[in-house]
Parts: structure tokens; C-alpha cells; sequence
């Protein structure tokens, strides 16, 4: 019989793993700029079309699947319906996505805009939601390209028999294999993605160049087309609506610009850039989106013409040789089955990284808002718990969906919808508030596509919504457990004060500092020679023990930290710290701390007891930062400083 593992080795055990579990923090060590800086920031830049080549590996890889999904949703009007989605993109897209690159130049994006632009609860739901929908996006990122880069695995000719019926094991192990990546460490590396990349592009260049050549030298292939297309005798006009109509279905060829946005601070500016007004850094991430959609644009229509014309119907179905790999069957078709394997090797090494991009995305989108708002536990600023959870995540939606591309295709879809959607609108918004008519108008119609093309893609593929609304009411529910778990923390970054703030709290070494919590009505002397005298009398007080009058107005409750500012003020001989913060008992509990490190002295607040129903009050400290602010301060000091004899006196009366 075995003898048991000790206690002592068990207990080592669960520390070293709970170590390497909470190792490699995001959190920034400089929080003076929390707002405008990403909470991963890059110090080596790039050239911009290396950069684009980073973006691409989610970008183009859509090339992997797009062009079948297309077939699948539009038939035989498939070329046509591309072509809309390319003026979509390159005229609507494309200006909106330079615009968020304009206005947010250091990778904040669309959403970020949104905070900034909507304040108070509102703004922080509204980007609890979005995240929702990023976690759509991205999680399907992953499931969707191991399920593709599976496709091309279990179709390729030189691969046994055996693994055709194990579509969702092998994509389990892909999915396993990318979280162990990020589990050791990963960091995207640059150089890889433009060999990837290049490669990719150049073999998908042939497969199309070849591709057209058949077409040009069997017009049949071309008559074939006309003839399913016009097979109920229909007009031109009524065949363009119909394509306007199912175009949403190919929306998954607009992936790639709010990711392009993201690694803005990656691209190479000019020397004199300042990351204020970081022109060099703007006018190449123009170039970058630019160059990646006419690239894209190009693939996706001629792509659309050789896979639509010269692959039968009945392949791209499921079960189909096309179905999910049409460049990749044709590449085997026109070249055999070693160009074949090669393409299909690189199209599973880009689909490969697509997936790495996408997890590298959630990785940094937790850390940037969900802490900041206090709206995330303190292991969520940690890369390996996030890993393990998404990973978990893919691997339930990728059990749902059966490793099925096409069945994800719609809640892919319905993310980058509505990621779009929301840039569009981020971008009208702020072009309503800098008064630019014509771009309000301009973006406004934009707006107005995209949302169309969303709801369309909604009604038609519910799956994406549905998906979306479990991520979105996840995030919120476990959101609000979290602020209300979190709401004693201290919740200051660093308290400054002015000189005459610093001047009122360096008394002489026989007196103590003692803090009235007050609430101005007049504000004129009366108020306060009342109020001082009530305070003397209730807590019996020395009268030579100066007071000083301590008054917080909340800012935004929705808001977790910050810098809080102090600023002295005097009315007569009355001396007066006023500040701001976002819930009044945690800035004055950050206050008291400060006190006591200034003065070496414990500082004693003086308060008065609140009249009314306890959880009423509670719900007003969560949401507007007030309340029962006297019992709220003494338990945040308690959390914050275990040492009693070290904790400033709390003393309330009346």
C-alpha cells in the first residue's frame, strides 16, 4: 500500500501551481494613464507591411473557408453577392476603420472610443455588451479555424482513412495545442506571420491565376453560369436584389480591421511622433488597412469566380470534397496532390495563427477594461487562468457546432457585425459632436449597412445572437458579482494634495489629525462653526485640537479608480480638504492612509449615522458611491490594513 503524500508536500504542491497560474500579470506598473494606454503595451515597431502581415494571419485566412461558405449561402450569384461585399468594404469599412485609426491611434479602438464618448453606466454596459459580442468573435476565431485547418487535414488525400470520421477530436486537439502555446508563453512573432503570409498569398495566387486560365479557355464554364443564373428567366435588377439580400451570409470576409486597429502602437512612425498626435504612426495605418482590404478584395472576387464556376454544386455541401476548402480542392485538382498538401499545409499553419491572434486578443481585452472597471477578479490580470477558461469555453462551442464551419459561420458573422456596426457608430458619434455635417451624414449610411447587414445575418442565423447573448449576460452577471465583491477595495492608484491641503495636516507632534466627514449645504462659515461645535460636543473633543473639514463629491460611480486629487480650501478660520472620487467612503479611506504617511500619525474621522433602510443604502454606495459611508470607510480600511493599530480611528455619533 502506497503511503500518503504529506500535507506539508501537498500544500507546496498547490503553491507552486497557484504561482505559475497567476504568473505574467498584465497589470501596467505605471498607472498615471490608464485610460489612453493599452494595458499590453509594444516597444519595438515595425513596418507597416509587416504589421498588415501580423493582422493577415486572421484576415486572410478567411480565404480558407470564405469562398465556400459563399457558394453554400448565395448558389451560383455568389460572384455577385462578393462583389457588394467588396464595395462594402473598400467604401464603407475601409473609411470608417481609418477614421477609428485617426481618432484612437494608440489601439483602444471602437470600443474605447464608445467609453470615452458615453460616460457613467451607461458607457461601462454598453462595453460589457460589446465585449459580449468580441468574445463572439474571437472565440469563434479559434473554433471556426481549427475547424477548417481540420477540413484540410482530414481531406487530403495522403492522410489515412481513419481520421475522415474524426472531425471534432482532431479539432479538439488543435484547440489544446494553441492553449498550451499561450500556457508555456507565447509572444506573436513578427517574422513568422510574413512568411506565413507570403507564402499563403503566393499559393493562393497561383490556385486563382490557374483557376481563371480554365475559365478563359472553357467558356462553357461561363455559359454553364449564365444559364444557372438567369434559370428563371430574371431581370438583372431582381438578381441584384437578391444578391443584396443574401450578402450578409458572406460577411465573414470583413473580418480583420478592428484587429488592424489593435496593434496600431506596433506600426513605425515618424522620429518626431509624440504619442499625442502620433502622425507617422496614423499615416501608415492608413496605408496598412488600406493595402490589406484591396488585397483581400481582390482574393475574395476572384477566389469567388474560379471556386463558383468551376466546382460542382454538390461539393461544397456537407460532406462535399469543397465543402469548407474550395481554393484547397482546386489547388489539388490543378496541380495534384503534393502542391495540394503543401497548400494545405500552409493554409492550416495561418489558420493555426488566426486562432493564436484571436486568443492573444482576449488575452488583452480582459486586462484592459474588466479590472479597470473593478468589474473582474484579481486573476483575470494573469495570462494562464484566462487560457484555461477560454480554452474550456472552445471547446464547449466547438462540441455545440460539431467542428461544423459553415454552422459557425454565423456566429462569427454576427460578431464582426457587430463589432463593425459599433466602430460605424462610435465614428458618426463623434463626428455629430465635432460638428461635421458631411461626415455624420456620410458614416451615418454607413451606419445604417451595417446594421442592416447585421440584423439581416441575425435573422437568418440566430446561432450568433444566441451565442452572443449567453458571453453577454456571463460577463455582465459575473461583472456585478465582482464590483460588489471588490466595492471595499481601496480603489486609488496615488492621492495627491496641494500646498495648502499639505499645510493643514502638519500639526504639532501633541495634536492629532482629526477629520470631520462633511456634506456642505451653505457652505459659509455659520455651517461649519455649527458643525465643528457638534462634533466637539459629541465626541468631547479638546478645543485646542484643530479640526479639518473633509469633503468628497463623486465624480463618475461607474468609474473604480483613479488619482485622487485633494485641494485645501479655508472659509474664516475653518480649513477644508475637498476631492473627488468615484464612491465617497473608499476616497476618504485612501485619504486617511495618505494622512498617515505624511504625518506619521494616525489620523482620527469623525461621522454621523445614516438614517434609513441598510440595503437601500447599500445599493446607493454600488451604484452612485454613497451611503452608509461610515461603516463603508471602516470596513475598507479593514480590508486594506489587517494591522488594527495601524488603522485610523473611525468615531461616529448623533
Amino acid at each position: 500500500m502506497a503511503s500518503p503524500v504529506p500535507s506539508s508536500n501537498k500544500s507546496e504542491t498547490l503553491q507552486n501551481l497557484k504561482h505559475w497560474l497567476l504568473a505574467g500579470s498584465h497589470q501596467p506598473k505605471d498607472n498615471s494613464d490608464k485610460h489612453n494606454e493599452p494595458s499590453h503595451k509594444h516597444s519595438d515597431k515595425h513596418s507597416w507591411w509587416q504589421v498588415m502581415c501580423l493582422t493577415g494571419v486572421d484576415y486572410f485566412s478567411t480565404l480558407g473557408y470564405q469562398p465556400g461558405i459563399a457558394a453554400v449561402a448565395a448558389g451560383a450569384l455568389s460572384p455577385i453577392a462578393t462583389l457588394i461585399l467588396l464595395l462594402l468594404t473598400l467604401f464603407g469599412a475601409l473609411p470608417i476603420y481609418r477614421k477609428v485609426a485617426t481618432i484612437s491611434p494608440n489601439g483602444e479602438g471602437s470600443l474605447a472610443m464608445l467609453e470615452h464618448l458615453l460616460t457613467w453606466w451607461q458607457g461601462k454596459l454598453l462595453v460589457l455588451c460589446l465585449l459580449g459580442f468580441v468574445a463572439t468573435d474571437f472565440i469563434i476565431t479559434i473554433t471556426l479555424s481549427a475547424a477548417d485547418a481540420t477540413a484540410h487535414i482530414v481531406e487530403n488525400p495522403l492522410v489515412p482513412e481513419f481520421f475522415h470520421g474524426q472531425v471534432v477530436p482532431i479539432t479538439l486537439v488543435l484547440i489544446a495545442l494553441l492553449g498550451a502555446v499561450f500556457l508555456k508563453g507565447f509572444r506573436e512573432a513578427i517574422g513568422i506571420a510574413v512568411i506565413l503570409v507570403a507564402v499563403y498569398l503566393l499559393l493562393n495566387l497561383i490556385t486563382v491565376f490557374v483557376g481563371l486560365q480554365h475559365i478563359y479557355n472553357q467558356p462553357a464554364v461561363i455559359n454553364n453560369w449564365q444559364n444557372a443564373v438567369f434559370a428563371n428567366n430574371q431581370n438583372p435588377l431582381m438578381l441584384l436584389g437578391i444578391s443584396i439580400l443574401v450578402f450578409p451570409k458572406l460577411a465573414l470576409g470583413l473580418s480583420g480591421f478592428e484587429t488592424g486597429v489593435a496593434v496600431m502602437p506596433l506600426v513605425k512612425g515618424y522620429s518626431d511622433d509624440s504619442e499625442q498626435t502620433p502622425k507617422g504612426r496614423i499615416k501608415n495605418t492608413h496605408k496598412m488597412l488600406a493595402s490589406a482590404a484591396w488585397i483581400m478584395s481582390f482574393f475574395l472576387l476572384t477566389s469567388s469566380i474560379v471556386t463558383t464556376f468551376l466546382i460542382p454544386a454538390a461539393e461544397f455541401e456537407t460532406g462535399g470534397k469543397a465543402n469548407g476548402r474550395a481554393l484547397a480542392f482546386l489547388a489539388h485538382q490543378f496541380f495534384g496532390d503534393i502542391f495540394g498538401t503543401v497548400y494545405d499545409l500552409s493554409t492550416i499553419s495561418i489558420l493555426w495563427f488566426a486562432g493564436a491572434s484571436a486568443m492573444a486578443g482576449l488575452l488583452n481585452i480582459v486586462p484592459r477594461y474588466l479590472p479597470r472597471y473593478g468589474m473582474a477578479p484579481n486573476w483575470t490580470l494573469a495570462v494562464r487562468p484566462l487560457v484555461l477558461v477560454y480554452t474550456a469555453i472552445a471547446f464547449i462551442v466547438t462540441l455545440i457546432f460539431q467542428a461544423n464551419v459553415e454552422a459557425q459561420g454565423g456566429a462569427y458573422a454576427t460578431g464582426v457585425l457587430v463589432l463593425m456596426s459599433s466602430a460605424a457608430f462610435a465614428v458618426t458619434l463623434a463626428s455629430y459632436k465635432q460638428r461635421k455635417r458631411t461626415e455624420v451624414t456620410l458614416f451615418g449610411s454607413i451606419t445604417v449597412v451595417f446594421i442592416y447587414t447585421t440584423i439581416a445575418n441575425i435573422v437568418e442565423r440566430p446561432d450568433g445572437i444566441k451565442i452572443a447573448a449567453i458571453f453577454i449576460a456571463i460577463i455582465v452577471m459575473t461583472s456585478l458579482v465582482s464590483r460588489v465583491w471588490r466595492s471595499t477595495e481601496l480603489r486609488a492608484d496615488t492621492v495627491e494634495m496641494d500646498e495648502l491641503a499639505q499645510s493643514f495636516i502638519q500639526t504639532s507632534p501633541e495634536h492629532t489629525v482629526r477629520i470631520i466627514a462633511h456634506r456642505p449645504n451653505r457652505g459659509d462659515e455659520l455651517e461649519y462653526s455649527q458643525k465643528e461645535q457638534d462634533t466637539r460636543q459629541e465626541h468631547h473633543l479638546p478645543v485646542d485640537d484643530p479640526l479639518i473639514f473633509l469633503e468628497i463629491k463623486v465624480s463618475d460611480p461607474s468609474e473604480f479608480a483613479g488619482t485622487i486629487y485633494i485641494e485645501g480650501y479655508q472659509v474664516g478660520e475653518h480649513r477644508i480638504l475637498r476631492s473627488r472620487g468615484a464612491a465617497v467612503p473608499n476616497t476618504i479611506a485612501a485619504i486617511l492612509f495618505e494622512i498617515r504617511e505624511r504625518t506619521h500619525k494616525l489620523p482620527h474621522a469623525y461621522f454621523g449615522w445614516a438614517e434609513g433602510n441598510p440595503l437601500q443604502y447599500l445599493m446607493r454606495f454600488i451604484l452612485f458611491g454613497e451611503g452608509d459611508i461610515a461603516i463603508v470607510t471602516r470596513e475598507v480600511l479593514r480590508t486594506a490594513e489587517k494591522d488594527p493599530k495601524r488603522r485610523p480611528g473611525i468615531h461616529v455619533g448623533g
